[in-house]
């Protein structure tokens, strides 16, 4: 099976420099000085620093090679970092290309994504709405889904409690049903959990035929059951595999639970590739 991953990155020598975007909101000490990333009190053994020197684009291909992983979907709009464009230039085989926004920034989030999809042609948008402070379907968003619907790009969005200690209250699920109705044409994925609203989460899926599930940043032991019986059920085709490397999962960790969470054979394949494939536009 060749895997696509929709939330895969690049290991760094410093931890505390990627999540740098996020300090300003974080106001309890152990998150400002003790963590190397902020949602670490959740997370057990998480992939370590790589040394000065090391490539790692190389360390993150060493492991979709080791896993089965063929496709990783790779955020290129962080520009205090060359790996991902590197990576995507170099092996536009094996990376697709998204792009974060802060909906705060107006029309320049706007042109970000119009400017990544003809430098590297996207295939992807993203956002964090409680790192951006910034609800779902606040009105600075509206300008971002509008970008996407016109230009066929799927945005993925963090839904449910985030995992850092920012206020849950822009990620609330039931906000979902609101921009699905207004953005017909648009593809909404969901992030990090939608927990503990999965429940929710999946009615909306079944109301919506625009919003999706997708697994990142939960280790496979811990996926929701609500999830796994929709995709079990009448959700096959709404749910894809996200992993979390190397930001808080090792693919070792992540393939080992993987067989384990209890999927039908038939869904296996679209979980793994062929729901990914075809909310971004690639072959089967």
């Amino acid at each position: 099976m060749a895997i696509i991953d929709t939330m895969i990155g690049f290991p760094s020598t410093d931890r505390r420099e990627v999540y740098k975007f996020l300090a300003p909101s974080l106001r309890d000490a152990e998150s400002k000085e003790d963590f190397k990333m902020p949602a670490q009190y959740m997370f057990k053994d998480i992939p370590g620093e790589i040394e000065e020197g090391v490539d790692a684009v190389a360390v993150t291909l060493d492991n979709m090679d080791r896993y089965g992983v063929a496709q990783g979907l790779i955020n290129v709009g962080n520009e205090t970092r060359d790996e991902p464009r590197r990576a995507i230039t170099a092996h536009p085989d094996r990376f697709l290309g998204l792009v974060d926004v802060d909906p705060r920034q107006g029309m320049d989030a706007v042109r970000k994504i119009r400017r990544y999809h003809d430098e590297f042609g996207i295939v992807a948008v993203s956002s964090f709405p409680s790192g951006c402070e910034t609800a779902i379907n606040a009105a600075a968003y509206y300008p971002v889904y509008a970008t996407c619907a016109e230009l066929g790009l799927p945005i993925f969005l963090t839904a449910g409690v985030p995992g850092p200690r920012v206020p849950l209250g822009p990620q609330r699920v039931e906000y979902l049903d609101e921009i699905c109705w207004f953005f017909p044409e648009l593809t909404v994925v969901m992030r990090h959990g939608a927990d503990p609203w999965t429940e929710l989460a999946v009615k909306l899926m079944l109301k919506w035929p625009n919003l999706y599930y997708s697994t990142s940043a939960f280790a496979p032991k811990h996926y929701p059951k609500a999830i796994i019986d929709y995709a079990n059920t009448r959700g096959a085709d709404k749910v894809l595999y996200a992993g979390y490397f190397p930001a808080g999962l090792t693919y070792e960790r992540i393939m080992t639970e993987m067989p384990n969470i209890g999927l039908k054979d038939e869904v296996w394949p679209k979980f793994l590739r062929g729901n990914a494939a075809k909310i971004l536009g690639l072959s089967g």
